[in-house]
């Protein structure tokens, strides 16, 4: 069993912090998205990766060999964005014949991966939503079987949306359908994986449904600040002990990167602060908060503060992006 994760998007709805870090890497809860789905693969026995980089890449790839140099992984770049589908065409030669577990990049979801892969159907992991206009939808049998997935469709038949957890068995099928598909359409279209897979239905390839718990959503600043309040619960947090911190007030769940200074602060709950971050005279809570940031008499709530900035003032509502400095006026070191 192999892994796919594409991380090759551009992140454009999480910028500016997408300029300068691919989005895959966002602290969350402490540790990033990419991780969070690496180590959920990992615990359930997966050591054969693929990730399929573009933008940034080579922050991927350091970050993978320098934080899992045990596992086996292989990078695919992907210079031209056309769409999941393409970027998973471009894995064959690596795959071959083995059975994968497709996770997008940004797909946090709760589910048990060890029963998805020893399950003997191709699986796709699916969540009811309220509006299913903007994803991949799943058409669902009473027998739990799939009949039709259809990619944003204008009128869904179902409010079933496809989360971004594919396990497919038929590998030599999927890149078939998926060949079909790319001669069938120009260079300038998106491929979606979504069309490969109805494709596969419709020459006979058999799917089944799992719900997943959770799906947690890292896509815009508002979504990803609650999916970090969640995981952080759900984690339990880290470095809270206030007596680490010169007259510092810790409501968790918080966590605190190591190298931290933190003094004449209330910090939480729900605040997740990066590595090697200084921070004086602050209320900050429901945030996330960059490494080697700088922050000064400053009070800040659900706000999304990038790495290596500096920001001293007042209250505010922030998104600022890594390498950034701002003085809101007012205030002094």
């Amino acid at each position: 069993m192999k892994a796919i994760i594409p991380v090759a998007g551009a992140g454009t709805k999480l910028r500016p912090h997408t300029y300068t870090q691919p989005k895959a890497l966002i602290p969350l809860a402490g540790k990033t998205i990419l991780s969070i789905i690496i180590d959920q693969l990992k615990d359930a026995g997966i050591t054969d990766f693929i990730f399929i980089i573009g933008y940034l890449g080579e922050k991927i790839q350091d970050y993978v060999k320098s934080n899992y140099p045990e596992l086996t992984c292989h990078f695919i770049t992907q210079s031209e964005r056309q769409g999941i589908g393409h970027a998973i065409d471009l894995t064959k030669d690596i795959v071959g014949n083995d059975e994968v577990l497709i996770v997008l990049g940004d797909t946090i979801a709760e589910y048990d991966v060890k029963e998805i892969i020893n399950s003997p159907h191709s699986m796709l992991g699916v969540k009811k939503v309220d509006d299913p206009r903007n994803f991949g939808v799943a058409e669902i049998e009473e027998d739990n079987s799939i009949s039709r997935v259809v990619e944003k469709p204008a009128i869904p038949k179902s409010n079933m949306a496809l989360v971004g957890v594919y396990k497919i068995k038929e590998t030599g099928f999927m890149y078939a359908c998926l060949d079909k598909i790319v001669q069938g359409k120009t260079s300038y279209e998106d491929f979606n994986l979504t069309d490969a897979l109805e494709c596969m239905i419709k020459s006979g390839a058999k799917f089944q449904a799992f719900k997943v718990t959770n799906w947690f959503d890292c896509g815009r600043k508002e979504s990803l600040l609650e999916s970090n309040a969640i995981l952080l619960k759900k984690f339990g947090g880290n470095g809270q002990d206030p007596s680490k911190y010169k007259n510092t007030i810790i409501i968790p769940p918080v966590s605190i990167g190591e190298g931290c200074d933190i003094k004449n602060s209330v910090i939480g709950p729900n605040v997740a602060i990066g590595e090697n971050s200084t921070i004086s005279h602050a209320i900050i809570k429901d945030s996330i908060i960059g490494a080697y940031s700088n922050l000064y008499e400053i009070v800040l709530n659900s706000s999304l503060i990038g790495s290596d900035a500096e920001v001293k003032g007042v209250s505010r509502n922030l998104n600022i992006g890594d390498n950034t400095a701002i003085d809101l006026g007012g205030s002094s070191r």
